[in-house]
């Protein structure tokens, strides 16, 4: 199994280019399904899940077209042969499950098993499931799968969300494309992926307003398109790549990176001391490796708040700063387990419930720690990043699925870390190459 091997000290300064963002890619490429034409989706991250989405496509008769390397993928949906998601496939990922609302879209009918993913709290598809039953699906829920019929197809509905949720906002919105007349979305979620993705249907022929807002309305239209689309760059990467800077101090150009997506992180960032910047089509970060850190409380809410997925990452640069920081994780439960593989390395760390403490550590020294999910385990590069001495970062595999290159990004600016396998090598990328109609 792979690990990383990181060598805490060394400042950081180069170049970083951000990859297209993971979670508007996985949604993007389930959007194929909507059109029997080709969509392209070009700045397409090469990761575990982005590969792993083509595949179930392809299952469900999806022709795919991604080269190894490249970062243009081409889904061609002509024929849905399958309108099944079997367990096997959708427990590994959460993200799959978002093939339900297109094929009901399009084919009238699915069947798709209840999903999997992270295990950083329950994340119930409730929500999901009622706002295809107000668009009038028929939804059973049997021996762990969903089978979701419209036979009739689906027709607008006033959805109003209870509590702000992406996934359900985004899922309902692939829907309500293909849905008869119009569909309004009330305390839908704001994030930049529920505008791409928005941007994305537009240029397929769909008709949608209001996405980056409270309210969408979506007008349902006959049939969608092919398109040929830019993924946007990812907000949660560049911010991991912003806090590394921070941490173990330097300059770093983040090429790509867009500051109006990062707005609460940019303000946190610079509470802390650290210099951010929107410099040459990106962010520059900059701190002297000499220079204390200043401790910053941090409240995770739905965006434009600070996201839950750079908590962990920001935990990790508060562990060397003097004085204490308070977390409060208000989107997901379970979400502070990486606070004892910190501690491992010497972080003051107090958990209670929702609330976790952090007085910053003189020193951080290098041990070996276990991942435990996506965004813990780049925690504990960051603070490898800060520690004296040498750290091994185990179960990588969480990293793989949202990070592309990330030990020659940071080696190209100057970081000490390599992966080391216990196995004869393997292609971390395979080749994604489906027959395409």
């Amino acid at each position: 199994m792979d690990r990383i091997v990181i060598v805490g000290g060394a400042p950081l300064k180069g170049e970083i280019p951000i990859s297209g963002a993971k979670n508007s890619a996985l949604k993007l490429m389930a959007a194929a399904l909507l059109t029997s034409e080709p969509l392209t989706l070009d700045s397409m991250p090469n990761l575990a899940d982005t590969r792993f989405m083509a595949q179930l496509l392809m299952t469900l008769g999806v022709g795919v077209a991604w080269p190894d390397g490249s970062h243009t993928a081409r889904l061609h949906a002509a024929d849905v042969t399958s309108t099944i998601a079997p367990y096997d496939l959708v427990r590994k990922m959460r993200a799959t499950f978002n093939v339900l609302g297109p094929l009901l879209a399009r084919v009238g009918h699915a069947t798709v098993s209840l999903p999997g993913g992270c295990a950083i709290g329950a994340r119930p598809v409730d929500l999901h499931l009622k706002a295809f039953e107000a668009m009038g699906a028929d939804i059973v829920i049997e021996g762990g799968y969903v089978k979701a019929a419209a036979l009739r197809g689906l027709k607008g509905a006033t959805i109003v969300f209870p509590f702000v949720s992406v996934g359900a906002t985004e899922h309902a919105m692939l829907a309500a494309t293909l849905a008869r007349g119009e569909t309004v979305l009330e305390n839908a979620a704001r994030e930049p992926e529920i505008a791409d993705l928005a941007n994305c249907l537009n240029a397929m022929g769909a008709r949608i307003d209001g996405a980056g807002t409270s309210t969408i309305r979506i007008q349902g239209v006959e049939t969608l398109g092919g398109a040929r689309y830019p993924v946007v760059a990812d907000r949660i990467e560049a911010g991991t790549y912003a806090i590394a800077a921070a941490a173990a101090g330097g300059e770093v150009q983040l090429v790509g990176a867009r500051a109006e997506h990062l707005g609460a992180l940019v303000q946190a960032l610079r509470a802390a001391g650290v210099t951010v910047e929107s410099r040459d089509g990106g962010l520059f970060v900059a701190r002297d490796p000499g220079q204390p850190l200043k401790p910053v409380d941090i409240d995770t809410q739905p965006y434009p708040g600070f996201p839950t997925d750079l908590q962990a990452q920001f935990m990790a640069l508060m562990t060397r700063a003097p004085g204490a920081s308070i977390f409060r994780e208000n989107i997901f439960e379970n979400r502070f387990m990486h606070a004892p593989e910190l501690r491992r390395l010497g972080a003051d760390i107090t958990v209670r419930g929702s609330e976790a403490v952090v007085r910053g550590a003189p020193r951080l020294v290098g041990a070996p720690v276990m991942a435990t999910d996506l965004r813990a385990s780049v925690s504990l590069v960051i603070a490898a990043l800060m520690a004296e001495g040498e750290t091994t970062i185990n179960r990588v595999y969480h990293l793989d699925r949202g990070f592309e290159r990330l030990e020659p990004k940071l080696a190209a600016c100057g970081a000490d870390v390599k992966r080391v396998s216990d196995r004869s090598p393997e292609p971390r990328e395979g080749s994604v190459e489906g027959e395409a109609a």
